[in-house]
């Protein structure tokens, strides 16, 4: 077996593969001074968890300087909690010079997918990913993009293992958090691989820990803002949608998302809202063939950038330039463009909050 630099699968480390893979990350990283790893912009709990793992393994493999950087906000209650609690290293793009780093290793994301912060210009050293390939992603020196497990954790969880990194402590917790969460406890899109990863990692995690960040502190905004999406979300068909307006932080679009996908009855979700100069959408679905991530790239078109899973993708839209009366405007046309995508739009709908047509309270 060739050290793949883009074939998109490995194997488990057990099976022989990872030592290989290993073997070519560190031929990729061999000369470097200064490494940055970049999560996606307003990282979710596989990200952070994977971008800490993937700090450790340079750490005890090379000994190169390594630092995380990522754009946005940490948004979400959970997350917040998980980067204190666990004290990550992470450090916003704003403070980071990017002409003091010749290596960049991207986790959880992929050059120009417009969710990360990696430079025009600069191509990535490393990439390490669970969403489907992207061509660009094939510039890098070194990339393991497998699309066929939950949770970019997993493959992290792998290398460590091949590098006879020992998995407990901080290291353990934050990746068991991370695949649990990606995969909704092994519930969404989770693989044999992320089965065996937890399992692995399960032991040496601090589950009182883990508890503490699945189940934070909430600030007075997150209820004002569920109660006006739950005013606005209305269904049509299997179709949950709502229209969250100025958000208080970006992540909340997925948050709103999965929540909303517990509706009994539904099958999709659809939230959007607008943070600074960007109009976000996440969407949802419990259809596990429904290649959500491709859906919303054509619901999106030009208009923005998009990408996911089969059955969870989000997508950016830049309305800056836009008035406010434009950007109300252009939220219903995405809309109804997934409506029509769907093939729901002749399907009956009502407010979420109002009694359906015959039945009663």
């Amino acid at each position: 077996m060739e050290p793949s630099k883009g074939s998109g699968r490995a194997a488990f480390p057990g099976q022989g593969g990872g030592n290989i893979r290993l073997a070519a990350l560190k031929d990729a990283l061999e000369g470097g001074g200064h490494l940055l790893i970049l999560t996606h912009d307003n990282p979710d709990p596989d990200a952070l968890a994977s971008a800490y793992a993937l700090l450790r393994l340079v750490e005890a493999i090379d000994g190169i300087s390594t630092r995380i950087g990522f754009g946005g906000y940490v948004g979400r209650a959970e997350n917040r909690t998980m980067v204190r609690e666990l004290a990550l290293p992470i450090t916003p793009t704003r403070a980071v010079s990017f002409d003091d780093v010749d290596l960049i290793a991207l986790v959880d994301t992929q050059p120009e997918t417009g969710n990360n912060s990696l430079p025009d210009g600069r191509n990535a050293t490393v990439v390490l990913d669970h969403h489907p390939l992207r061509q660009e992603t094939k510039r890098a020196k070194y990339y393991d993009v497998r699309d066929d497990c939950g949770s970019t954790c997993t493959i992290l969880t792998q290398y460590l293992q091949a590098a006879g990194v020992p998995l407990e402590g901080v290291l353990a917790t934050a990746l068991f958090y991370g695949i649990q969460s990606e995969t909704q406890d092994l519930g969404r899109e989770a693989q044999q691989s992320d089965i065996e990863a937890s399992l692995a990692l399960y032991p040496g995690a601090d589950r009182a820990l883990i508890s503490r960040i699945r189940y934070p502190d909430l600030p007075p905004a997150y209820f004002r803002s569920l109660h006006r999406s739950l005013e606005r979300a209305r269904t049509r068909g299997p179709v949950v949608v709502s229209y969250l307006g100025m958000l208080d932080y970006p992540d909340l679009v997925a948050e709103l998302a999965d929540f909303y996908l517990r509706l009994q009855g539904g099958q999709w979700s659809f939230c959007i809202g607008q943070f600074q100069d960007d109009l976000l959408i996440s969407i949802r679905t419990s259809l596990p063939e429904a290649s959500a991530g491709l859906l919303l790239r054509r619901v999106v078109g030009r208009d923005g950038t998009a990408g996911g899973h089969g059955m969870m993708a989000g997508a950016r839209i830049p309305v800056g330039e836009l008035s406010a009366e434009d950007i109300r405007l252009k939220s219903e046309e995405l809309v109804n463009r997934f409506i029509k995508e769907l093939g729901v739009q002749d399907e009956s709908g009502w407010g979420l909050l109002d009694v359906p047509p015959g039945t009663s309270r």
